[in-house]
C-alpha cells in the first residue's frame, strides 16, 4: 500500500530561515541588538537603560500587530462565544479537556459518538482557525488532533457569518493560541485516573528580544479509547495510545511586521472494540470459528500541519499572508478471520490526504465609517483510497458459494483543487448600527466542477447601552470533504458477500443553502447576560455523512433537499469568583431525497426517503448544556457542569428516537505549596458522569449508523501539575 509523502518540518524552517536572516542583516527599530546591529556604547551613569526600553517596545508591537490581526476577523451579525483562560481552567478537566468538549457548552452542539459534533444540525462542516489561518481538516476518525492547552481563547462563530468565512460554515473554531503573550517558563503535568488512564503533558514557551515561542505535547493511553459498544463498564479489546504535539515561533521583523511558524502533529491508534456472543454469517475455509469477543481490529490516525505566515501594516493596510501544507491519514486493519466470518468482508483500508495553498486577508480602513476587508484561499489537494479486501463469492440472492476469500484491490487516486475571492465592508452608517455587506466567489473540481457567487449580509443594531440586536443573511456554499467521497467500485463486487444493495452515484456534490439568522444579547444586570438566537436554512443537495461498511470511516453523501431550523436561549452569571451558565436549544434538521451515494442504501429505504422528509440521523430536538463555578480566594475551586440530550435518530429511515440522556461531571482544583524543595503544584480532582448514567448514544441503527456506542460509565480523575 502507498503512504502520503511526509514533508518534515525542517522544510517549513527552510523557508522562514531566509527571513530570519534578512532581519539579522539589518537593524530593527525595535530590538537593535537581537537585530545583529553593533552594540550600543554603555549608557550613561543615571540613564534609564535600553534593554527595559527596548522590551516595553517589543511588547507593545506584538499587542499592536495582534490586534490588527484580529481585526482581519469580522463577526458581525454572527453569534459568538468566547472562552477564555479562566473559562477553560473551570471545566472539569480544566486544559486537558478535548477540544470537543469545549465546544459542547456552546448553545445549539449535539455530542455524537467517535467525537463527533453536530452544530445546528449539520454534521461536521466545522471550520478550525489558528491565530486567524485555516487549518485544513484531517480526516475524521475518533482522535482530537487539535489540542485545547494551546489556546488563550477559543471563539465559536455560527450562524450568519461575513464573506470572510467559507467552505465549513456550521461553525467556526477560532484558536488564539498561547504563543504571543506566553511568559518565559512552562509547566509539566500528569493525569491518572479510570479505565487505566494516563497522561503526560508538558509545554515551555517564552520571549528573547523579538523572538517568542511556544511548545507543548500531550502523551496518553487507557482502556477507552472509543465507545464501548455494550452497556458494560469495561469494553472488550478497547486500549488507545495517542501522542499529540503543537508548536509555535513569531520573528518581529520591525516596528510593523512580522513573521510566524505554527506546526502540529497527532499519532493516534486505537484497538476497535469488540461485542461478544455475536453468531457467525459466513465461513470460511480451514480455520476455527472465532469468538467475537476475542477479534483484533485496529485503526491509526495521522495528521500533521506546518503554516507560515508573514502579517504586517503597510500605512493603513493590515494584512496577512499564510502558506500550509496538511498530510493525514487513516488506516482500519481488520481482523482478517473474524470480519470475514461476521461480515463477509475484510478490507485493508487506508485512506490519506494531502493539501498544500495560501490565505491571504486585509483589511482598510476608508474614512470613519467603513472598513473595507478582502482575501482569498486557495487549495490543492492529492487524496488516496488503498482498499485490499477479502471477500467470498455469492450468489445473485447473496448466499456464500465459497468458503475460500478472494482479494479484490479496489484503490483510487485523484487531484482536486479549491479556490475562493471575497470583498466585503463593515459600515457604520449611524452610530448604533453596524452593517457588513459583501460577497465572495468559490470554484472547486474534485469528482465535480462547481462554483458559486455568494452575498453575505450582516446587521448590529444597539437599541441601548444593554441591548443589542443581530440579523444575518448568508448564502454558503460547501464543497465535499475529499478524505471522504467513497469510491468504492460497485462493479467489482458483484456476485460477492460486499455486493452493495443499489448502484452508485460517486460525485458528491458541493451543498447550496440560504441562511437566515436573528437574534438579541442582553445585558440584564451587570452580573447577568442573556441571549436568543433563531435560524432557518434551506439546502440543496444537502451533505450528510455515515458509516457505512465495517470500517469506522465515515463517507459523505447529498440529500436533493433538505431544511434545517432552530431556537437557542443562553444566560451567563458573573459574580466575583461566582460562575454559572446555561444553554438550551431547539433543533430540527430534516432532508428528502438520496442524490449521491446511493450504494450504501437498500431499495425499501431509498424508495421511502424519495417520497418523504426524514430526520438526518444526528437531528436532537433539544440539546442544553450547563455549568457552575466558585473559586475562594484560598485557591480552591469547585466546578460542576451537565449535558442533556434528546436523543439522537434510529431505525428505518431514522424515523425512530432514542431515549433522552443526561450527564453530569464534577471537579475540584487548589494550589498546593509542598515547600522551598517542590514549589506550588496544582491538585485537581475530577469526577465524570457522577451519576453513572448508562445510555447510548447510538444503537446501530438508523442511516450510516455502523454499531452501537454508550457513553462512557462514572470515571475518577487525579492530575497535579508543576509550573516552571
Amino acid at each position: 500500500m502507498s503512504r502520503p509523502h511526509r514533508r518534515p518540518l525542517a522544510a517549513a524552517i527552510a523557508l522562514i530561515w531566509p527571513l530570519l536572516a534578512a532581519a539579522a542583516e539589518a537593524p530593527s527599530t525595535t530590538d537593535a541588538t537581537a537585530s545583529g546591529a553593533p552594540a550600543a556604547p554603555p549608557a550613561a551613569a543615571g540613564a534609564v537603560a535600553a534593554p527595559a526600553t527596548q522590551t516595553i517596545e517589543i511588547t507593545a508591537t506584538r499587542k499592536r500587530l495582534d490586534a490588527a490581526r484580529n481585526g482581519l476577523s469580522p463577526d458581525t451579525g454572527s453569534s459568538l462565544y468566547r472562552f477564555d483562560t479562566a473559562d477553560l481552567a473551570r471545566l472539569p478537566l480544566g486544559e486537558n479537556s478535548p477540544l470537543n468538549q469545549v465546544v459542547l457548552q456552546t448553545p445549539g452542539v449535539v455530542q455524537d459518538s467517535y467525537g463527533q459534533l453536530h452544530v445546528r444540525g449539520d454534521h461536521a462542516n466545522v471550520q478550525y482557525r489558528i491565530d486567524g489561518v485555516v487549518i485544513p481538516e484531517s480526516i475524521s476518525g475518533f482522535g482530537q488532533a487539535l489540542q485545547t492547552r494551546l489556546a488563550e481563547r477559543i471563539d465559536i462563530l455560527t450562524g450568519a457569518l461575513p464573506a470572510q468565512y467559507g467552505y465549513r460554515t456550521a461553525g467556526v473554531v477560532d484558536i488564539r493560541t498561547k504563543g504571543q503573550s506566553v511568559e518565559t517558563g512552562g509547566s509539566v503535568g500528569l493525569t491518572l485516573g479510570s479505565f487505566g488512564h494516563r497522561e503526560l503533558n508538558a509545554d515551555i514557551g517564552g520571549t528573547q528580544g523579538a523572538f517568542s515561542y511556544y511548545l507543548t505535547g500531550t502523551l496518553l493511553a487507557n482502556n477507552q479509547g472509543i465507545e464501548n459498544p455494550t452497556p458494560a463498564r469495561n469494553a472488550l479489546h478497547d486500549s488507545t495510545n495517542q501522542g499529540k504535539g503543537f508548536g509555535s515561533a513569531s520573528y518581529l521583523l520591525g516596528d510593523s511586521s512580522r513573521v510566524s511558524l505554527l506546526f502540529g502533529v497527532s499519532n493516534d491508534r486505537f484497538q476497535i472494540p469488540d461485542v461478544p456472543g455475536l453468531t457467525p454469517q459466513y465461513q470460511l475455509a480451514g480455520a476455527p470459528v472465532p469468538d467475537s469477543a476475542t477479534l483484533d481490529s485496529r485503526q491509526r490516525e495521522r495528521n500533521a500541519f506546518e503554516v507560515l505566515s508573514y502579517q504586517a501594516t503597510a500605512g493603513a493596510v493590515d494584512y496577512q499572508l499564510a502558506l500550509f501544507h496538511r498530510v493525514t491519514d487513516v488506516h482500519y486493519q481488520p481482523d482478517v478471520a473474524g470480519d470475514l466470518v461476521f461480515n463477509g468482508i475484510a478490507g485493508d483500508i487506508l485512506r490519506s490526504n494531502t493539501a498544500d495553498g495560501l490565505q491571504a486577508d486585509m483589511s482598510l480602513p476608508l474614512g470613519s465609517r467603513h472598513t473595507l476587508r478582502a482575501g482569498l484561499f486557495a487549495q490543492q489537494e492529492r487524496f488516496s483510497t488503498d482498499n485490499n479486501a477479502q471477500v467470498f463469492t455469492a450468489d445473485a440472492a447473496g448466499n456464500q458459494t465459497s468458503t475460500t476469500p478472494i482479494t479484490i484491490q479496489d484503490d483510487s487516486a485523484r487531484r482536486g483543487h479549491l479556490w475562493g475571492v471575497y470583498l466585503q465592508d463593515e459600515w457604520k452608517p449611524i452610530k448604533p448600527l453596524t452593517v457588513n455587506y459583501g460577497l465572495r466567489y468559490d470554484q472547486v473540481h474534485t469528482v465535480a466542477d462547481e462554483s458559486q457567487l455568494s452575498p453575505r449580509l450582516g446587521l448590529v443594531y444597539e437599541l441601548t447601552s444593554d441591548l443589542r440586536l443581530h440579523a444575518g443573511y448568508a448564502r454558503y456554499f460547501t464543497p465535499p470533504p475529499t478524505e471522504k467521497i467513497d469510491t468504492t467500485s460497485v462493479q467489482k463486487f458483484q456476485g460477492t458477500t460486499n455486493a452493495l444493495p443499489s448502484d452508485a452515484n460517486t460525485a458528491v456534490l458541493s451543498e447550496r443553502s440560504n441562511y437566515y439568522d436573528v437574534g438579541l444579547s442582553w445585558q440584564a444586570s451587570p452580573k447577568l447576560t442573556l441571549g436568543l438566537d433563531a435560524y432557518y436554512r434551506q439546502v440543496r443537495h444537502l451533505q450528510d455523512e455515515g458509516q457505512f461498511g465495517n470500517a469506522l470511516i465515515y463517507s459523505a453523501f447529498n440529500y436533493e433537499q433538505g431544511r434545517v431550523q432552530g431556537l437557542e436561549a443562553s444566560a451567563s452569571w458573573h459574580d466575583g469568583g461566582l460562575n454559572a451558565y446555561a444553554n438550551l436549544a431547539y433543533s430540527q434538521a430534516m432532508g428528502k431525497g438520496i442524490e449521491t451515494g446511493q450504494f450504501n442504501f437498500d431499495d425499501a429505504e431509498l424508495a421511502y426517503i424519495q417520497n418523504n422528509w426524514v430526520h438526518l440521523d444526528h437531528d436532537q430536538r433539544l440539546t442544553g448544556s450547563a455549568g457552575l463555578s466558585y473559586r475562594w480566594p484560598s485557591s480552591l475551586s469547585l466546578a460542576a457542569d451537565a449535558l442533556f440530550g434528546s436523543g439522537l435518530r434510529r431505525g428505518f429511515a431514522n424515523t425512530g428516537q432514542l431515549p433522552g440522556y443526561g450527564q453530569v461531571n464534577l471537579s475540584a482544583t487548589r494550589t498546593v505549596d509542598l515547600g522551598s524543595a517542590l514549589g506550588k503544584f496544582e491538585w485537581r480532582l475530577s469526577m465524570l458522569n457522577i451519576f453513572d448514567r448508562v445510555y447510548e448514544l447510538r444503537d446501530g441503527t438508523g442511516i450510516g449508523v455502523g454499531a452501537p456506542q454508550y457513553a462512557t460509565r462514572r470515571s475518577l480523575y487525579v492530575s497535579a501539575t508543576k509550573s516552571f
